[in-house]
């Protein structure tokens, strides 16, 4: 079984990444890309279905770890009863290859590890054929199962059954490293990577990215942390912003709530647009600008709520036997049936984050506004469909609230486009459209009783998405229905201080079992404390909110505060994107 949730730290190239468990462990890594097949995936298994250990020998070793600075080199420092040593491990950006380094460094005394090599390819379903390859430039071992080659170098690997392991010992003056590299079994095999030169440009790479960072309000750190960690989850070369480094770590422990977040939302990926936006990323929202572009083009007919890191469209879900979950909870997914849905809230996401690029000064090319004009072309001819909303729901479509108040959102983008920034349009057609959306949720979205939100149309049941209302301007916070809203979200959906999604006990998500508090959702719920002149309980919740971060400041998906612990998948750019816009609403730049 694999470590804690919260237990894992991220290193990664900006293409992929590996889940580094507090113990010295890779549990988790896929390559070329998030979304491709795993080498390592004893993070939904056990050591068996793939893992790379690397830890001291002493069994009373401590460990501390932190990333260097602003970047994503991760530092774990061991204490030992003989000596302290350092294992500095990143992944390098922009090598034009896929490498993970392993540097052991001696800092006093002396310090013997052990490491363990478990390659398991294709989700744990491929057993590769290993021959030891060194020569004079060093020890090299090859792990080769069809497309697929990996070949792991610095240290003499023994078999032990299938597995491979060594002991060494690091001194003051000794530095080891240990490297695992990807790559086509079909193509030649790269020579050994220059750890000094890769280290150097990926610390170099990170931090004077970091230091563009435009932000002096309160929370800086977890903003810093939170936006490397959202340009991490953007693929280098794509654009795409992927919504979890992982698949099928559970909503609920060992139950059925477990998908696959290693795809590009257009939801997520906007909102994320739009906090690169605010702290001073032009040149992302243009990347990713263009990578919405190639993904939709054809008929906005075919605008789907997800797709691949490169714009694939075909993303079926399926269940892979060869993992039994993490801690049991199975199905283990890969791919997401939630592409077939849809979502009435995505388009006017994207409006709402492609206005922000706009206002900040991105230029609307030709194809760039055509692209948006149709999409309000494809939200008008859906106007009358129930959706799946926000959360996704597997029940019966409805009249989601929050989907209704997006819709009413990109007429507004529209509206906004052509009369503030001279674009062409049909501003008095879309502001008829708005204004009829908004009828429509004044009189059948609000409770005629209580006259707060409902979540969708014909209940009483509210749900946190609403707390989204006021953040895309559908109302103000301080509206007696917004206020009527958080009191009753308070009153129903707060659990030890953080707050669920939404009610599991109605049966509208179509799902058996319940969740845990949503991250996202108290982060929110900060913004509107913030934006109606709350404070002190905005305060209060963000220390709440913000003390869920495991040790390097990672956040997941939920938080199981019963055992206090993380739960979902992570980390989760939802989470982090939402904890900057609380940071932001703190500081009065929301």
């Amino acid at each position: 079984m694999g470590a804690r949730i919260e237990d894992y730290a991220l290193v990664g190239d900006c293409r992929t990444a590996a889940l580094v468990s507090r113990d010295g462990c890779v549990d988790w890594l896929c390559v070329p890309r998030y979304d491709s097949k795993s080498i390592f995936a004893a993070l939904l298994g056990t050591e068996e279905h793939g893992s790379w250990r690397l830890t001291p020998t002493d069994p009373d070793a401590r460990a501390t770890r932190r990333y260097d600075d602003d970047t994503l080199v991760l530092i774990t420092r061991w204490e030992t009863s003989t000596g302290t040593a350092e294992v500095h491990e990143f992944m390098p950006v922009d090598g034009g290859r896929v490498d993970l380094v392993r540097r052991v460094v001696g800092v006093s005394g002396y310090v013997e590890f052990i490491t363990e090599l478990r390659l398991r390819l294709d989700y744990a379903r491929a057993l590769p054929w290993v021959l030891q390859v060194g020569d004079t430039k060093g020890p090299a071992l090859r792990g080769i199962a069809g497309p697929d080659a990996v070949v792991v170098r610095g240290v003499e690997l023994h078999a032990d059954g299938s597995v491979h392991r060594a002991f060494f010992t690091v001194e003051p003056t000794i530095t080891l490293d240990l490297t695992l590299t990807w790559y086509h079994s079909y193509r030649p095999e790269p020579g050994p990577l220059d750890v000094d030169t890769a280290l150097a440009h990926t610390r170099d790479w990170w931090t004077k990215w970091a230091s563009r960072i435009d932000h002096s309000g309160p929370h800086h750190e977890e903003v810093v942390r939170s936006l490397v960690i959202l340009r991490a989850l953007t693929h280098l070369d794509t654009g795409g912003i992927v919504a979890a480094a992982t698949t099928s770590l559970p909503e609920q422990f060992g139950g059925a709530r477990n998908w696959d977040y290693r795809y590009v939302w257009l939801r997520d990926a906007s909102l994320t647009l739009d906090v690169f936006v605010r702290h001073g990323f032009l040149g992302v929202a243009e990347h990713w600008r263009m990578w919405l572009l190639r993904t939709v083009a054809g008929n906005p007919g075919d605008v789907q709520i997800m797709y691949g890191i490169a714009g694939e469209r075909e993303l079926p879900e399926r269940e892979l036997r060869s993992l039994p979950g993490y801690e049991g909870s199975a199905p283990v997914r890969v791919g997401n049936g939630a592409v077939h849905q849809y979502q009435g809230d995505v388009i006017g996401e994207v409006m709402v984050g492609l206005e922000s690029a706009r206002t900040a000064g991105l230029q609307e090319g030709v194809f760039s506004w055509s692209l948006q004009k149709s999409l309000l072309e494809e939200v008008e001819a859906n106007l009358e469909r129930l959706d799946n909303g926000i959360w996704e729901m597997r029940g019966e479509p409805r009249m989601f609230t929050q989907s209704r108040a997006m819709i009413w959102a990109a007429f507004d983008r529209g509206v906004r486009a052509v009369e503030e920034f001279g674009l062409n349009g049909s501003p008095d057609h879309w502001r008829d459209l708005r204004d009829r959306v908004r009828s429509e949720i004044d009189t059948e979205c609000v409770d005629p009783v209580t006259g707060r939100f409902v979540q969708f149309a014909g209940t009483d049941q509210v749900d946190a998405s609403l707390l989204l209302l006021p953040q895309v301007g559908f109302c103000a916070a301080t509206d007696p229905r917004m206020l009527a809203t958080v009191a009753e979200i308070e009153r129903t959906l707060m659990r030890d201080g953080l707050v669920l999604r939404y009610s599991t006990d109605t049966g509208v998500d179509g799902l058996s079992g319940s969740e845990h508090p949503f991250l996202a959702c108290s982060f929110w719920l900060v913004t509107q404390y913030a934006m109606s002149d709350r404070r002190h309980d905005a305060l209060a919740l963000m220390k709440r909110a913000c003390a869920t971060a495991n040790d390097v400041g990672l956040f997941s998906e939920e938080y199981d505060v019963g055992n206090r612990r993380q739960a979902g998948n992570m980390p989760q750019a939802l989470s982090h994107l939402a904890l900057v816009r609380a940071a932001d609403a703190l500081s009065g730049q929301g």
